[in-house]
């Protein structure tokens, strides 16, 4: 049997968590973590595997033999936009532990919205011993933008709260006991929706797509009156100025947002000190490493065993 090839490990995670998650993974391959300072300036020709995360824009030069390439996330416009990118499959990651983390991302945040968490949290750095009249979830339709998995799991989980839930994606999905819309249908998903979560993969269609335009078109309906943005899916959907306007004007109720067109957040930014707004680091749905490398050894098996690979990207859709 001829021995298995190296894997290459390119990922701008945490490095403790990395160094732990391949402890015992990949076993019988050797494994190149360039994180590794001992790897530095290694040649990396005639070797089959990466799995990248905001890699080395030099990766794909330095490693000119790849048949393919994994992403650490869900997400890959951060890989389809690298130079040299070479023309061999591309696989996401889909695992139950990055599904559950963004569900509950989505859901935490659609319940500190409904229960008016930070109003409360002002009240008691006050001293302040007051109710606000509370609305109850089944009072708050909450449109998800994006029907693939973490679209699909976040409405499942939502309707379990109590919220009335509706979804909209670029082409039709069915979702049991509940209204979907499609393509040409976003004015009329917008203007049923109180609480907007995107979990939009970055296209070209969708690059800022979350904008004044979009924002206007919002209910003004729901039991708050004016409308909630949660973005838990990618930085370049959304216009930050727009939205940063918005929530000033009170075009806006409130927003939670975890990613940003730049990243980091700049410590400047508005974002940081707005009494209605949730900032989080890009951490709705961090990857489980171990899941992660466990996903790509499976799929490697596959490729070497001549079966087709798992969750392949499409490029021209870019997702």
């Amino acid at each position: 049997m001829p021995a298995k090839s190296p894997v290459i490990i390119d990922l701008k995670f945490i490095p403790r968590e990395v160094e732990d998650g391949l402890k015992g993974a990949f076993p019988g391959r050797e494994v190149i973590n360039l994180a590794d300072p001992a790897h530095k300036g290694r040649d990396l020709s005639g070797i089959d595997y990466a799995v990248v995360w905001k890699s080395d824009p030099a990766l794909f030069s330095r490693a000119p033999d790849l048949k393919v390439v994994f992403s650490g996330g869900a997400g890959v416009d951060h890989v389809l936009t690298l130079p040299g990118l070479p023309d061999v499959p591309l696989v996401r990651f889909v695992d139950r532990s990055l599904t559950t983390r963004m569900s509950e991302w989505v859901v935490m945040n659609c319940l500190m919205h409904l229960r008016q968490h930070r109003a409360y949290e002002a009240r008691a750095k006050a001293h302040v011993w007051e109710d606000l009249s509370q609305p109850e979830a089944a009072d708050v339709t909450v449109g998800v933008m994006g029907l693939g998995v973490l679209g699909q799991d976040s409405i499942r989980k939502l309707g379990v709260m109590g919220f009335r839930t509706i979804g909209w994606s670029r082409s039709k999905k069915t979702i049991d006991g509940v209204e979907t819309f499609a393509g040409g249908e976003l004015d009329a998903f917008l203007g049923r929706t109180d609480f907007l979560v995107s979990l939009l993969p970055l296209t070209a269609e969708t690059q800022s797509i979350l904008n004044a335009d979009l924002i206007a078109k919002l209910s003004r309906n729901g039991p708050f009156g004016a409308p909630v943005l949660i973005n838990g899916g990618r930085g370049g959907s959304q216009v930050s100025a727009d939205i940063i306007a918005a929530l000033q004007s009170s075009a806006l109720g409130g927003a939670s947002l975890d990613v940003f067109e730049e990243e980091p957040l700049d410590s400047g930014s508005p974002f940081w000190d707005m009494d209605n707004v949730y900032v989080t680091p890009h951490v709705a749905a961090s990857s489980d490493v171990k899941a992660l490398f466990v996903h790509a050894e499976q799929q490697m098996d596959r490729f070497e065993n001549g079966l087709p690979l798992e969750h392949l990207v499409d490029r021209k859709a870019g997702y």
